[in-house]
């Protein structure tokens, strides 16, 4: 594949603006491992090799296990994930997958019980955050990029 931008580098203050979410969801108390599922079941839809790599390497740093990860994408044939990681990655799947009938409301519901209104705003936005990394990285080819062990 041909050379792709590096939009950091073409559009500094664009991708200030993209990562000024991250930012935000830095200081948003949002549990770490929940986060880096949210971030990997995503970039796994999307097939964004680059955001895979990377976000399961930090679900392993903060103690996340193997096998959880490998299951990912399995998550409701398993019995490895607990009541709220199911409604996380149910809303994940939805939010990521939004053009197949948007959010159901049993999810929505269900994740507004678990979580609150201000705890699922803040789950919304990291979902939606890494939705917009990953066609960032798939757009650009960031997986290029991926470094082997």
């Amino acid at each position: 594949m041909e050379q792709r931008i590096n939009m950091g580098q073409v559009e500094p203050k664009a991708y200030a603006a993209i990562l000024g979410i991250k930012k935000y969801l830095d200081t948003a108390n949002l549990d770490p491992i929940q986060h880096e599922l949210i971030k990997i079941r995503a970039s796994q839809i999307n097939q964004c090799a680059f955001c895979i790599d990377m976000h399961s390497r930090e679900a392993r740093k903060l103690g996340e296990s193997e096998q959880r990860i490998y299951l990912l994408n399995a998550w409701r044939e398993t019995n490895l994930f607990n009541t709220e990681e199911k409604a996380i990655l149910a809303l994940t799947e939805e939010v990521t997958l939004i053009h197949q009938g948007g959010v159901s409301s049993e999810t929505y519901q269900n994740a507004l019980n678990l979580f609150g209104e201000h705890d699922l705003a803040k789950l919304m936005v990291a979902i939606i955050n890494i939705n917009l990394l990953n066609r960032v990285g798939v757009a650009t080819d960031m997986g290029r990029f991926i470094v082997k062990e």
